[in-house]
């Protein structure tokens, strides 16, 4: 990788944590990765330089027929003052399934790996100083060459750069509410690509989102099929906990990944692999013994099956996960004319919080794991020197 950078003196001041030009979402950290790709001559070798705006022409492919990829982690500042990606071979795998699902280059995923540490290093010092807090990474690939007319595109830009997102605050969350989708409104479907982290997957995606936010939601809980399937919850993936209507078991429910209409997200396969470890009949009393043991099942679900647990007050708990919404637990479903609601509580401050006993131990262990309070293979050490 070759490098031209900018002087500190300037790349601008760097936002307190909560500074309110994080949430914007548009602020940006002072560098850039960039590497082209062309049909006869392969990779070119890839450059940090200046973030700025990228030069197209009208007829580059991604502008009409959406060869886009792209992925979305965090990269941790630890209580140690350790820099730590969180499994990103995970990220680097699934990248390559959605560029070959648009037609696009493959990256050695070694080589991109190194990348992004690589940039990391030499970003994070100054743009991620404070333990504890985070910076979003987005590493992506567009089809760039001109390319009028159904055809792989001839060529491919990479690019990667970090972003100042809003941090968390440590106060217990109220929850999010949730307007179950209309049956016009379909995300995804067998054969599609609902499982790959394409642009073509999110653009559509936006007019449930308008409604959801005019029906005083945040987010649409997506349903599929005749028997509306849950399948994920706006961008993230949808978790519920519930009472077995046969017995007094408590299961860990969220929809499989067969169908390919649901993303394999990390932090998703991460709450799974964590729940099986640590809270199952076996592991629990040794890892969170007040709370009931879990089964944990990854299968299909209606929107029905919620319903009736909640008539049956056997419903505990509902909560989504991503690596932007991380673990944040489900206040309210709204689904048609009925409402779901989930129970409160207040904090000694006075703050309503949703109760929600499962996520919130399962974030917290993630959270050891991402800022280094607990040693985890997951966790990948960036060298800053």
């Amino acid at each position: 990788m070759t490098f031209s950078l900018l002087p500190e003196s300037e790349q601008g001041a760097v936002p307190s944590l909560y500074d309110p030009a994080r949430m914007s979402q548009r602020a940006m950290t002072a560098h850039m990765v960039q590497a082209v790709w062309r049909t006869e001559t392969g990779w070119e070798a890839p450059e940090m330089m200046p973030y700025g705006r990228i030069s197209l022409e009208p007829t580059a492919s991604v502008l009409h027929y959406a060869t886009e990829s792209f992925e979305g982690m965090k990269v941790y500042r630890g209580y140690d003052k350790k820099l730590r990606l969180f499994r990103p071979w995970l990220n680097c795998q699934r990248l390559a399934k959605s560029n070959a699902r648009v037609c696009l280059p493959q990256f050695d995923q070694e080589s991109l790996l190194k990348i992004i540490a690589s940039y990391l290093a030499i970003e994070c010092p100054r743009w991620l100083p404070e333990p504890g807090s985070n910076l979003y990474v987005r590493p992506t690939m567009i089809g760039s060459g001109s390319a009028l007319g159904i055809q792989r595109p001839p060529e491919a830009l990479f690019f990667l750069f970090g972003a100042l997102f809003p941090q968390s605050t440590g106060k217990p969350s109220p929850g999010i509410k949730l307007l179950a989708s209309d049956p016009e409104h379909i995300r995804a479907w067998p054969g599609g690509f609902g499982s790959a982290k394409v642009g073509a997957s999110y653009g559509p995606a936006m007019v449930a989102q308008a409604k959801a936010r005019e029906n005083d939601c945040s987010q649409t809980l997506w349903l599929f099929g005749s028997n509306k399937l849950v399948t994920e919850a706006g961008a993230s993936n949808f978790f519920v906990v519930w009472r077995r209507k046969d017995s007094d078991v408590v299961e860990l429910v969220t929809s499989s990944l067969d169908t390919d209409i649901i993303l394999d997200g990390i932090t998703r396969r991460s709450i799974l692999e964590l729940a099986r470890a640590r809270l199952s009949a076996d592991s629990i009393e040794a890892n969170m013994p007040t709370l009931t043991p879990l089964e944990v099942h990854e299968r299909p679900f209606t929107i029905d099956e919620i319903l009736e647990a909640h008539a049956e007050r056997r419903l505990i708990e509902c909560f989504v996960s991503g690596t932007a919404m991380f673990v944040a637990p489900v206040s309210t479903i709204k689904y048609a004319d009925q409402i779901v609601a989930f129970p409160m509580t207040v904090t000694e401050d006075g703050q309503k919080t949703t109760v929600s006993k499962y996520a919130s131990i399962l974030k917290s262990w993630l959270e050891d794991i991402m800022y280094g309070r607990e040693n985890h293979e997951w966790a990948y050490v960036i060298d800053e020197k």
